[in-house]
């Protein structure tokens, strides 16, 4: 903890609480108000809302552009938002009171309250914790679950499939990244409980803090009339094209809620288990989730050094120690919190859309506002440029590798060759059929996803299995037995884990 300590201290931009002052922080506001406005009209993103809070007060909260692209209705500050990733540390939350309330541990083994749950060895399954779970550190692959999530699969039986995927570290050794991780080590930490997690969540968290509009339910979310609509680009202009229901990861990704809400959840957060005069989480429960655990190398674009505690982001930067998350789904949702909790001070963006920089943007200039007087640079540019080269190659890679077949292709064979059912432990089932000319892959419960197969060479076909990027290909290949049917298929946009290889079972 000392080397941390002197990275807080020598940061050349740390600035002491007593240098914040309320005048400081309301030019600040004025600023961050008009990036705001100006972000939104250069249609950086369709809409977002923010929530500041200092010295235990809001002393910010406002809405910017619109729910939905092209329709008039506004965002306010209780407008619903999906949150995303930005669940993570509102479970770390919740969790903590249980903590506080001595329901679990944060070092209680998954296998006393789960014992069902298993990893694909027998040592980190009987060892693991609460603790490992929140940290990323079980030694789950980051998207373990989130394929067959996209598939149709509930949580339940997501979770039991964990059980075939490899790890991608020695346990305890390497940090990633990992939704259905995550989720159960919070289902597993309500379980004492004898409740189910969203209502946990509301009775910990939610009501006790008046958050009237959040929930960890999907359907809740559906009911609010004033929710904002999730946008991707299509052809350079947002688009409200694809919908999310996350609650198979509720508690890594499935809350939504409000600007004025989470406002709320920051004042606990800055109060360390305080609010409004009362200990409702108890400060060395709420500690814990904060302590860095992990190494996440250098931020992106700031470069401060970045670890991971208990669902949260610990990072010692330009201005000092500060706890935050960001959250985003690649359907059209973009989150942030930023926490600097020596000077009592918060920020909560919420925005409709994906990819973008915003949310971080306009933190980070707040920050820069706040502590030097005056933004760096445009961060906002900073941070939508680097969204940008994470996830442009891999499309664009996609779209390369399958932009044209070889000449002359070599030719498919009869439909009846690749016509079966397939199936391993992971995916479960997979059937193809035939329709019309072309072939259909069905997958996920009861074939609850179909995707259409267009020959490319040979045994080899191609599927555009993501909604919000239509146009990029995913191989679908047939290896051909000596009966001259297929054997087995390899389906690539489930194969991240190396589990997206099928054998034929039966005809």
């Amino acid at each position: 903890m000392r080397a941390f300590i002197a990275v807080m201290v020598l940061s050349p931009h740390a600035a002491s609480a007593d240098t914040i002052t309320p005048d400081r922080i309301a030019a600040a506001l004025s600023k961050l108000e008009a990036l705001a406005k100006g972000v939104v009209a250069d249609g950086g993103v369709p809409g977002l809302a923010i929530g500041v809070v200092h010295d235990d007060k809001v002393v910010f909260l406002k809405g910017f552009g619109h729910r939905e692209a092209g329709k008039p209705e506004a965002v306010d500050a209780d407008t619903v938002f999906q949150i995303a990733s930005l669940s993570k540390p509102v479970s770390a939350t919740i969790v903590a009171a249980l903590v506080s309330d001595e329901i679990v541990s944060w070092d209680t083994k998954i296998a006393d309250l789960d014992p069902a749950f298993r990893l694909s060895e027998p040592y980190p399954t009987s060892e693991l914790t609460v603790r490992d779970l929140f940290s990323h550190r079980s030694g789950l692959p980051g998207t373990a679950g989130d394929d067959l999530e996209d598939i149709g699969y509930d949580r339940a039986e997501i979770l039991r499939r964990l059980r075939f995927v490899s790890p991608s570290s020695s346990f305890r050794a390497g940090y990633s990244y990992s939704n259905f991780g995550l989720t159960e080590g919070a289902v597993a930490a309500a379980k004492p409980t004898g409740k189910p997690w969203e209502e946990v969540a509301e009775e910990k968290l939610y009501r006790p803090l008046g958050m009237a509009s959040t929930s960890s339910r999907h359907a809740d979310f559906i009911k609010h009339a004033n929710r904002a609509a999730l946008h991707v680009k299509v052809d350079g202009v947002w688009a409200a094209k694809v919908k999310r229901d996350p609650d198979a990861q509720s508690p890594a990704g499935g809350v939504s809620s409000t600007a004025r809400d989470l406002s709320q959840w920051v004042r606990l957060m800055l109060g360390n288990g305080v609010y409004a005069g009362e200990t409702l989480i108890k400060a060395d429960a709420l500690d814990q989730t904060h302590v860095p655990l992990m190494a996440r190398g250098k931020n992106p674009v700031s470069g401060g050094e970045s670890f991971y505690g208990l669902g949260w982001n610990v990072e010692f930067g330009r201005h000092g120690l500060s706890w935050g998350h960001a959250g985003a789904f690649s359907v059209g949702a973009r989150t942030l919190v930023t926490l600097f909790p020596e000077e009592k001070l918060g920020i909560v963006i919420v925005a409709n859309a994906f990819s973008t920089g915003v949310p971080e943007g306009l933190s980070d200039s707040f920050a820069d506002l706040v502590f030097d007087g005056a933004v760096e640079k445009d961060w906002v540019k900073a941070w939508d440029d680097t969204y940008a080269s994470l996830f442009g190659p891999a499309v664009a890679a996609a779209k390369a590798t399958y932009a044209a077949p070889p000449s002359p292709a070599r030719p498919a064979g009869p439909a009846s060759a690749y016509a079966g059912r397939y199936f391993n432990d992971f995916i479960g089932d997979a059937v193809v059929s035939s329709a019309g000319d072309a072939l259909v892959l069905k997958v996920g419960p009861a074939g609850a996803r179909s995707y259409s197969l267009k020959h490319f060479d040979g045994d080899l076909f191609l599927t555009f299995p993501d909604a919000e990027t239509p146009d990029a290909p995913s191989g679908v290949s047939f290896v051909i037995g000596p009966d001259g049917k297929a054997a087995a298929v390899t389906v690539e946009f489930l194969d991240g884990n190396h589990l997206g290889t099928l054998t034929r079972v039966g005809d």
